[in-house]
């Protein structure tokens, strides 16, 4: 008779494999490609406009069809832009130094989502003064538009194979190897490869059964990338989504401001709690310091996240402090 495995045994023939999903969707002219990534923020985009509209036929945000486009467009380019800087200063500033040509190649991947929020923050101060609408209210609008993004660019950087978690302990049975894992990257060979080049030959690996003889020497980590896009993306997302319904239902609106202080403080909640998951950028980490922090036991994640917290809090205090009663017009 065949005995039993024991609990860590039987948990750990319970991991998650890998999707191996191409991370490249349709090659383009130049260096241009159609990724998961760049779909993701679109996905996320055509949402956010939906989402608006749905919000301006109700009264909630005074735009027409034709601002929201306009508005839709110019958060793109915040976006970008915002989250191209934001990635620099925060992470990459010493090769920035020595290659500030980088800024340019975005293709090449590094956006930061606090940069990007940074981005949005300005996009959205001077679009509102441009449509003469109360920019809280607008903060407002925009916030309960995000999750959907949010969500589908975290499932994006999972298919890339990008920000995954730390090493997880055996008995966490949703661990994942990643093929991108330094380890498994050095047993490939595919370290120095460029970006492209690497993607391919990752796929190929599985294919040739290169992949199924290193697994086993791969570590087990947390997919904190699918953490995100629960946490940060549909639980925010219902969290934020339930507020306005309900506040909808009885008879008014939520406090101008209230949402977006709302998502600050859970998303920069979550992504606190999450870091203590997520594998900390390779900048920040040596020998003498492996989790990678910036400020006493925080890492950089953290230290934005707290902020944006902090932030939140005190934009909903701000805000209920301000109220003009439960109906307020979304025309100011």
């Amino acid at each position: 008779m065949t005995p039993e495995p024991d609990l860590p045994t039987a948990l750990f023939a319970l991991e998650i494999p890998f999707p191996f999903i191409d991370p490249r969707l349709l090659p383009l002219p130049g260096p241009f490609e159609l990724r998961w990534y760049g779909l993701g923020y679109l996905f996320g985009f055509v949402c956010a406009y939906f989402a608006l509209n749905w919000l301006a036929r109700r009264g909630f945000v005074r735009l027409d069809k034709d601002a929201i486009g306009d508005l839709i467009g110019f958060l793109v380019l915040g976006v970008v832009v915002g989250g191209r800087i934001g990635y620099l200063l925060f992470y990459s500033f010493d090769a920035f130094v020595r290659d500030p040509l980088m800024i340019i190649r975005i293709w090449e991947g590094g956006l930061s989502f606090h940069g990007g929020l940074l981005g949005v923050l300005i996009t959205a101060i001077w679009f509102a003064h441009r449509q003469g609408i109360t920019f809280r209210r607008l903060a407002d609008a925009l916030v309960v538009s995000a999750p959907f993004g949010i969500f589908a660019v975290r499932i994006a950087n999972f298919i890339n194979g990008e920000l995954f978690g730390r090493v997880a302990d055996s008995d966490v049975p949703w661990a994942i190897r990643f093929p991108t894992d330094p380890v498994a990257l050095r047993l490939m060979e595919l370290e120095r490869l460029p970006r492209r080049a690497r993607e391919e030959a990752i796929l190929a690996a599985q294919d040739s059964g290169l992949w199924a003889a290193i697994r086993d020497q791969v570590p087990l980590r947390h997919p904190s990338q699918i953490y995100e896009a629960l946490g940060e993306g549909l639980l925010m997302g219902v969290v934020l989504w339930t507020v306005l319904l309900l506040s909808r239902r009885r008879g008014g609106w939520p406090p101008q401001g209230f949402l977006a202080g709302l998502f600050l403080a859970g998303y920069g909640g979550f992504r606190s709690i999450i870091e203590l998951f997520r594998q900390p950028d390779a900048q920040f980490r040596d020998p003498g310091d492996p989790l990678g922090t910036v400020l006493g036991p925080l890492t950089m994640g953290q230290v934005l996240s707290l902020l944006m917290v902090l932030g939140g809090l005190g934009l909903m205090v701000w805000a209920w402090r301000t109220r003009h009663g439960t109906k307020e017009a979304a025309a100011r």
